[in-house]
């Protein structure tokens, strides 16, 4: 059963204004309208709570995390439904990310249990050491305090209300404050019951989740400026991401903003890989450029060939299958918009070649092929921006070195891709040292969608992919965004945090 309100520290709140869900299918529900007032509510209490939280044991909050995980599975059928009627998205989709979101909030449990994270590192004193003596000294992360996480649009769970930044947030200790994404309001509420549940059966303090819905510009901005947020995690447009962290830059006391804005996630087929297998290639391509109707963030939307007749089987193929993905709806109507208007953009670059267009129209998307050669994309760096959905450039090149041109004036990306057989390693050689300092992953014959939750895995990369290079939002290094190293020096053994003793 929806309510429509916003959970503050274990009360779900009312607000005098409200705003209607605009659901792909079935009926629209009413949701507060988040203000400002309503976050400042939120923030003190999860400021209010951390003290206690940061002292659980790894256990409890390990416990903690678990029972999300259940709470959340035990309201499967309900949030499967109401997420598909607002954004869309297949049984299927909804189900496997379900799987991912508890899923990760295990990984989290087992990695905290274990205690690797914390990086204790213990100097012992030495008394008689000439000329000075050393003091002891023993080092832990510690949680930073309370956290500011902003849902996303195209994963209502993986990267929403329980998603990889809130639960990396709780197993470090921090409490968190999300802001829920108006796309999909009902289902971020849903999830938040299973949280609260969560909560209140664990003996958590109350301030440690909350859920503020909806709400305008001024609301994000009240977020990321309140005094008493330590740090925020952001999932979502270069534009709306890139504002935030001027605003976090900005403030009296500046704190970490770690934002993932996107990315177009250029493959680069080098010859030999294309003479053997250009038809699966072209093939594999356009399964992943349209999952989900390319609404994903490691969407490849750029592929870079040699010119020459192999590039032009590759076209052909590529053309014949994509052209057989029909129309899929989109997550939202301005995400839709977004979409024509990306495509317009890239149909209007000087040297662009139409070699598949179809029509779309409303909240349904239909796939788009288009071609340009390296001169021209070099020329012109609106053609290397990211067009959410399932349109796809093809890059002709003149050779290897125009090829390796184009990789050094890469912006940051979240992945990159090379498919190479043996007899193209020396090409490939040259161009991996380029290509590692553009992404934060690199792939050898693969495809960049689907980004596995593990303790290797890197979702991030250099500037616009990311605000922060040196992190990750998938996998369980991301809990690294939420803790700093504290020094504890001659503190007598009693005093020190429980994981330091001994």
């Amino acid at each position: 059963m929806l309510s429509g309100k916003h959970l503050i520290a274990g009360e779900w709140v009312a607000s005098a204004n409200t705003f209607k869900s605009s659901p792909a299918t079935g009926e629209a529900h009413e949701f507060g309208v988040g203000t400002p007032a309503l976050v400042d509510q939120a923030v003190k209490a999860a400021e209010a709570a951390f003290p206690a939280y940061a002292a659980t044991t790894r256990e409890q909050r390990a416990a903690f995390l678990d029972k999300i995980a259940d709470e959340i599975e035990a309201l499967g059928a309900e949030i499967t439904a109401v997420g598909s009627s607002e954004t869309g998205l297949p049984t299927a989709r909804l189900e496997g990310e379900r799987g991912r979101t508890t899923g990760q909030l295990r990984l989290f449990a087992s990695h905290i249990r274990k205690g690797d994270y914390l990086d204790r590192r213990f100097d012992a004193a030495l008394p008689d050491r000439k000329p000075l003596p050393r003091p002891d000294i023993r080092l832990i992360q510690r949680p930073v305090g309370p956290v500011a996480v902003f849902g996303a649009s195209n994963f209502p769970l993986a990267f929403s209300v329980a998603g990889g930044d809130t639960a990396s947030a709780l197993a470090a200790g921090c409490p968190v404050v999300v802001k829920g994404h108006s796309a999909h309001p009902g289902t971020g509420e849903i999830v938040a019951q299973a949280i609260d549940a969560a909560v209140k059966a664990c003996g958590m303090p109350a301030g440690v989740f909350s859920l503020v819905q909806g709400g305008k510009r001024d609301v994000g901005e009240a977020l990321v400026q309140h005094p008493l947020i330590r740090a925020v995690g952001f999932t979502g447009s270069l534009v709306g991401g890139r504002a935030l962290f001027d605003l976090c830059a900005r403030r009296p006391d500046p704190i970490p903003f770690f934002g993932e804005l996107g990315s177009v996630n250029p493959m680069f087929l080098l010859p030999q890989a294309v003479a053997a297998r250009g038809a699966a290639l072209a093939q594999g391509w356009a399964g992943s450029l349209t999952m989900g109707a390319g609404q994903f963030c490691t969407n490849p939307g750029i592929a870079v060939v040699i010119d020459g007749p192999e590039a032009d089987a590759f076209v052909a193929t590529a053309k014949e299958a994509v052209g057989a993905v029909g129309p899929q709806v989109m997550l939202t109507d301005g995400m839709a918009e977004a979409y024509r208007s990306g495509r317009d953009r890239i149909a209007a670059g000087k040297g662009v070649r139409e070699v598949l267009t179809t029509s779309c129209d409303l909240r349904n998307a239909t796939p788009y092929l288009f071609e340009v050669s390296a001169d021209d994309w070099l020329a012109n760096h609106l053609l290397a921006e990211e067009v959410f959905g399932p349109l796809g450039l093809i890059v002709r090149a003149k050779d290897a070195a125009q090829m390796l041109e184009i990789a050094h004036s890469l912006a940051g990306q979240l992945t990159v891709t090379l498919h190479v057989d043996a007899g193209d390693y020396p090409q490939a050689q040259t161009l991996l040292p380029v290509l590692e300092r553009k992404a934060g992953r690199v792939l050898a014959n693969g495809f960049p969608t689907g980004v596995e939750v593990c303790d290797a895995m890197v979702h991030g990369g250099p500037y616009p992919a990311s605000t922060n290079f040196g992190a990750t939002s998938v996998g369980t290094m991301s809990i690294r965004r939420w803790l700093r190293p504290v020094s504890f020096q001659n503190i007598p053994e009693a005093l020190l945090p429980e994981d330091l003793r001994g």
